[in-house]
């Protein structure tokens, strides 16, 4: 399914099978989530260094064959996230912050995906799946699962932690907070009953309106839906020296909002992609959990449905294409 240009429909077509340069592997798509990246990719919200593309970066795959140099053998099971490479000298780089680097490449974006039977990744930024997870399961770890858990990371250590926007990454993060102990809340849009009864069934203690105040102040919160007005909401939702993180690639304006709403030692942070030593340790920790995620399925031709549900917010949990 290809991307010949921002905000028009995804188009079928047949390519020819990618060949792996050196340092890369050829890779038999198995499954591929559909992430709200894809959507504004495909809306023109966000624009990469090619077109047209295949868009794509939720990838469970087997290894087909591999090319010189790579470090990986034909048979094995892997994940491909959204960074798909970095020039690994630049000075975030080199100070271990790989995820912020000059010249990234990213998987659907400035490389062709997943929403294709075959596709080509760089050996040395796929990574291997637990067994604990089926392909379906396995596809929305790989960056709502991924984005929630460094965006869970960055609010530090809170006992209470509220998620607005409870859609892929939401479902993930909140099983992984209560895991570890966490009181968990969240924030939806009003009158959307079934996402609170959703996000009730996989441990939140309490549920209710994005815009209104919780029941009490809390100690972090992780902005996922793409809306700026939630920014200034979250602030006044959180305690004194609370954090409000915000998890997407692209966000709607930020309305303007008093000092006060930041004062007190508030901190507004983003969370710009990851890196593979957080997709490593994710990796690691979502079978202990063990994290459960709750997916949609589409056949590959149906690319353009299900980027719509996740627009209209109509799922539970994940969409994933099956090729």
């Amino acid at each position: 399914m290809v991307l010949d240009e921002p905000d028009r429909p995804l188009r079928a077509t047949d390519l020819v099978d990618p060949e792996p340069g050196p340092g890369e592997v050829l890779l038999d798509v198995r499954a591929c989530g559909v992430c709200r990246t894809d959507l504004h990719i495909r809306d023109g919200e966000l624009r990469g260094s090619r077109l047209p593309v295949v868009p794509g970066h939720q990838i469970v795959a087997s290894v087909l064959a591999a090319g010189a140099e790579a470090e990986l053998e034909a048979g094995g099971r892997v994940g491909v996230p959204w960074l798909g490479w970095t020039d690994g000298t630049c000075r975030f780089c080199a100070s271990g912050r790989e995820n912020l680097c000059l010249l990234a490449r990213f998987t659907g974006l400035d490389v062709d995906g997943g929403y294709a039977t075959r596709a080509v990744a760089d050996a040395a930024f796929v990574h291997p799946l637990p067994d604990a997870f089926a392909d379906l399961e396995a596809a929305p770890l790989l960056c709502a699962g991924l984005i929630g858990h460094r965006a869970l990371r960055l609010a530090g250590d809170p006992a209470r932690l509220g998620l607005y926007g409870f859609g892929a990454a939401a479902h993930i993060v909140c099983q992984v907070a209560v895991h570890e102990g966490r009181r968990v809340f969240a924030f939806t849009r009003a009158g959307d009953e079934a996402s609170r009864r959703f996000a009730r069934e996989l441990g939140c203690e309490w549920a209710g309106d994005a815009l209104g105040p919780p029941p009490e102040p809390l100690d972090a919160a992780i902005i996922f839906a793409p809306a700026g007005e939630l920014v200034p909401a979250a602030l006044r939702a959180v305690d004194r020296g609370g954090t409000v993180v915000c998890g997407g690639i692209h966000m709607s304006d930020i309305p303007s909002f008093p000092y006060a709403d930041l004062w007190e030692e508030r901190v507004l942070r983003s969370v710009a992609n990851l890196t593979r030593a957080d997709a490593r340790e994710f990796l690691e920790i979502a079978p202990r959990v063990p994290v459960r995620t709750r997916v949609t399925t589409f056949a590959l031709e149906e690319a353009e449905r299900a980027l719509d549900a996740v627009r209209a917010g109509a799922l539970e949990g994940a969409a994933v294409l099956v090729p």
